[in-house]
């Protein structure tokens, strides 16, 4: 099944028997102010240089961008946190997905503002093969211009479903980043970012496969 039919079953049913009419319309409500902000389409995307960083995974081991890109080209995801049942999807997708990624020399990494403990939690529940590394506070996330604050009666919700972000995160900020993929080239120049204000919209990850092909010929060549 494609990734998006999954996340359209999920939240099907997650508003229909699993939250209050209440919490639904205000999760709506705050996807539509975000997508009428502007700001993802203010985010960073092809032909903008990506930042570069440097990184802890949940062991403590520095992940960097010098690293990964003297491999080949970055599939770089961001992950919202363990509390995340759409996110852990995507997860999972990119897992099945990752094969065919590291088949076109290409190296996957997700980055989220969760704890280290968290983190090896969610590569141990969704079985990864694939490091989470740390962005504590959405440091790279707001470089990339795709960190935003959850407005206090979102943060209430969360408290309410048992995600709260302070405890999840380590941190107060309160922010998130809004569901983002990249494919970033050799070059440190982003062939494709695909980000959407709606978490529960997210592309599959065969969309990056023709973005690597073009990459792999052009380094060929």
């Amino acid at each position: 099944m494609p990734l998006q039919d999954k996340l359209d079953a999920l939240k099907a049913k997650f508003e229909t028997e699993m939250a209050p009419p209440e919490v639904v319309t205000v999760m709506h409500r705050v996807i539509d102010e975000l997508i009428a902000s502007g700001q993802a389409e203010r985010a960073l995307k092809a032909g903008d240089r990506a930042p570069a960083f440097t990184l802890p995974d949940p062991d403590g081991k520095h992940v960097s961008t010098q690293d990964l890109l003297a491999k080949g080209p970055l599939v770089m995801t961001f992950y919202r946190g363990a509390w995340c049942p759409f996110c852990n999807l995507d997860l999972q997708a990119l897992e099945e997905a990752r094969p065919e990624i590291e088949a076109r020399d290409a190296s996957l990494v997700a980055v989220s503002q969760q704890t280290a403990a968290n983190s090896r939690k969610s590569q141990r529940s969704n079985k990864l093969n694939f490091p989470i590394v740390g962005g504590n506070g959405g440091e790279l996330a707001a470089r990339l211009g795709i960190r935003w604050r959850l407005p206090e009666d979102l943060q209430a919700i969360h408290k309410q479903l048992g995600a709260d972000l302070v405890a999840f995160n380590g941190e107060d900020s309160w922010t998130l980043p809004m569901p983002a993929r990249y494919v970033i080239g050799q070059d440190g120049v982003i062939a494709y970012a695909e980000i959407n204000p709606d978490y529960t919209r997210r592309p599959d990850p065969s969309d990056v496969f023709p973005i690597l092909d073009r990459l792999k010929r052009s380094n060929a060549a």
